[in-house]
């Protein structure tokens, strides 16, 4: 699961990498903290969108092999980039292939302002890994005529399908992830995982007849396929494996991994991804798990990775897994002042305010780091979380624990991006500007860290009950990002943080999370949303109905007021007890669903508080948020890696190359990873 944002940099759109790596944000909040705009860490500003660069800390002081390793796996995770691209939808790649023929050969006029929109077009395109934008779903529409674009493809010579082009400019797919019943949660969606005409009733019915051998420990079934109907008319899956469907790309990510298994920094990790290997060739789900288990025990050493099919966001029936890849450092001083929290995880536990049948009598193997980001790919990138908590299988954890990393040097990126005054528009008096800047960033931290490290690891599922995916159906996602924010904000307001030693001072830190996380939910999140749209972005919806639920319930003792003054509202937390009372009974609930699979009470609980936008709110504040430059969504560019050889084409040393552009890097990787055809 991931963690989408930062609280400071809540709206920057990062997110923790799997909460279930659902892209998870424990809330976005205004904008970064910080600093003056630094024009290092600055690439490009387009549209909605900003793209930055990270620096790799540390890079410099690993061993020759030790960097070999960090090679191989990021070569490994760009292999695959053009699966994520195809997931995202079916004619994505020949779109990109098209447009970025048209941008590296047209020799007309290029200060037209048609052309202008045009280039902003396929840089927002390159963000999203596709047509439909990376975050809200809705299909990205030119800002030039069709006529426009026809004869681009004339100038320039290129092939595109006239039924492909219409798309571009009409209504069809017009959403890449359809979230509402009522529009058909696959006929309504343009993703790419089953066949047009198949009905979610139809899948419901494929997996209810599999069987794991063990019902205890249900394998991911639907992960690492698209759904097909064959000649005969039944429904078949077709693999994402060796010799399957997109077996090119995998068997380069093969090949770069057996080259990382042969630097492997000890034998556990050697292992892991020998077992991952294995599973890309056979695609079998036993194997997919006998891997998590291994990962998940693999956890000395300086290096660690993500890369497969792994979060089920981009799913509206939550089954199939979109491609990603992340490679990272550790970062050992920051590591070691957060190992605490997930040394305490069985103390948040016991005494959380779970119904007792709810909690784990006994959580195990939580490891909690702060890494260096080295490379990323796939759902991973350019939009990237902050932080990820993996496995998402219910029972690996249960078992055998899981991993959280925080992206720390993602984080510093943000933090050094440039600074917003978002903040004093929007907060309610000076004393809650203070608390922010002065606790704010410690309070982002700690819902982070409670929010995967504690937050995923908490609370278990009734015996008999099935997953999420099969209980909660499309409300699962949100659901679980909003259980474990909740986690986070219980714990924020609690003396047990200064106790150990992570704040000076765990009230105003405490206040300062809750007043972030108000201001978001009900307020600030919205300028991500074009006026009159509901929400439906899983963590938006999280964020609204923990929000929306707490306001409400405690408007008998007003414990947030809402304000109006000189025309503008505000939100003003005048109890922070009771609102950490109210967190708790609204966790206590949400864990409830969970464990016992209550579909009807999930589904109300977020149509009823997560869903519908105040339109009024929603107008004001997209008004308000007019006089700021900041780009609502960030991203990143990759450092680039270049191995040095000698005579006998050994590697000698590997040095860290910035990309210029945003342009280049994404040029270079059309380039150099492109193994898929046009079709899949």
């Amino acid at each position: 699961m991931k963690l989408q944002t930062f609280a400071g940099l809540f709206l920057a759109s990062a997110v923790l990498l799997s909460c279930n790596k659902e892209k998870t944000a424990v809330a976005e909040k205004e904008a970064p903290k910080t600093k003056t705009e630094n024009s290092d860490y600055k690439v490009d500003q387009f549209a909605d969108i900003e793209v930055l660069r990270y620096k790799v800390p540390g890079f410099e002081n690993l061993t020759l092999k030790e960097k070999k390793l960090v090679y191989y796996l990021t070569q490994a995770g760009l292999s695959g980039r053009d699966i994520f691209w195809d997931q995202n939808y079916k004619h994505n790649l020949k779109i990109r292939k098209a447009l970025e023929n048209i941008y590296q050969n047209y020799k007309g006029d290029k200060n037209a302002q048609d052309w202008t929109n045009f280039e902003i077009y396929l840089k927002r395109v390159w963000f999203s890994n596709g047509i439909h934008h990376h975050y809200s779903n809705e299909k990205i529409k030119p800002d030039f005529p069709q006529g426009y674009f026809i004869k681009l493809l004339s100038d320039t010579k290129t092939t595109l399908e006239p039924e492909v082009v219409s798309i571009l400019f009409n209504d069809v797919d017009a959403k890449k992830v359809n979230l509402d019943e009522s529009k058909g949660l696959l006929s309504g969606s343009a993703i790419n995982f089953y066949d047009k005409g198949i009905t979610a009733k139809e899948v419901e019915d494929f997996y209810a007849k599999k069987t794991s051998p063990d019902p205890k420990r249900p394998y991911s079934y639907g992960l690492n396929s698209k759904l097909v109907r064959n000649a005969k008319g039944e429904l078949e899956e077709k693999v994402w494996k060796s010799g399957g469907m997109y077996g090119a790309a995998i068997d380069k990510i093969v090949f770069w991994l057996e080259k990382a298994k042969t630097v492997a920094e000890n034998k556990k990790q050697g292992d892991a991804l020998g077992l991952l290997i294995s599973y890309y060739k056979s695609g079998d789900l036993k194997t997919w798990d006998d891997y998590n288990i291994a990962w998940l025990q693999a956890t000395e050493g300086n290096i660690d990775y993500i890369n497969s099919f792994i979060e089920v966001y981009n799913d509206p029936l939550g089954y199939r897994g979109s491609y990603e890849s992340t490679v990272q450092i550790k970062d050992f001083e920051m590591s070691a002042k957060m190992e605490v929290i997930s040394k305490n995880a069985q103390w948040f536990e016991n005494n959380s305010p779970l119904q007792p049948e709810h909690k784990k009598k006994k959580v195990v193997g939580i490891t909690y780091k702060t890494v260096v980001v080295a490379g990323e790919s796939g759902d991973a990138s350019p939009s990237t979380a902050i932080g990820v908590n993996l496995p998402n299988s219910d029972w690996i954890r249960a078992e055998y624990g899981s991993k959280s990393v925080s992206l720390g040097n993602i984080i510093d990126a943000y933090n050094h991006a440039g600074g917003s005054d978002k903040v004093k528009e929007f907060a309610n008096d000076k004393e809650e500007i203070e608390l922010e800047e002065k606790y704010g960033e410690i309070a982002d931290k700690m819902h982070t860290a409670l929010h995967e490290v504690v937050g995923h690891a908490s609370g278990q599922i009734n015996p008999g009950v099935g997953t999420p995916k099969e209980t909660l159906k499309s409300y699962a996602s949100t659901l679980e990002e909003g259980r474990a924010d909740l986690v986070g904000l219980y714990y924020l307001y609690s003396p047990k943080l200064q106790e150990l030693g992570l704040v000076d001072d765990w009230q105003k830190v405490g206040k300062a999370a809750y007043d972030g996380y108000i201001r978001n939910g009900l307020m600030t999140q919205l300028v991500r949303l074009d006026q009159g749209a509901d929400i439906e972005e899983a963590h938006m919806r999280n964020r609204q109905w923990v929000s929306a639920w707490v306001f409400e319930k405690g408007k008998k003792d007003n414990v947030i007021e809402k304000i109006t003054r000189d025309g503008k509202t505000y939100f003003n937390i005048t109890n922070y007890e009771k609102l950490h009372e109210l967190f708790g009974e609204l966790l206590k609930e949400t864990q409830r669903i969970k464990s016992e699979g209550d579909y009807n009470a999930g589904k109300a609980l977020v149509e009823n508080y997560g869903v519908k936008v105040d339109q009024k709110l929603h107008k004001e504040v997209l008004e308000r948020n007019k006089k700021f430059n900041a780009a609502a969504y960030k991203g990143f560019v990759n450092p680039v890696l270049v191995p040095k050889t000698d005579a006998k084409g050994e590697i000698t040393a590997i040095e860290i190359q910035e990309p210029k552009t945003f342009a280049e890097q994404m040029l270079f990787y059309s380039k150099n990873y492109n193994f898929l055809p046009d079709t899949n």
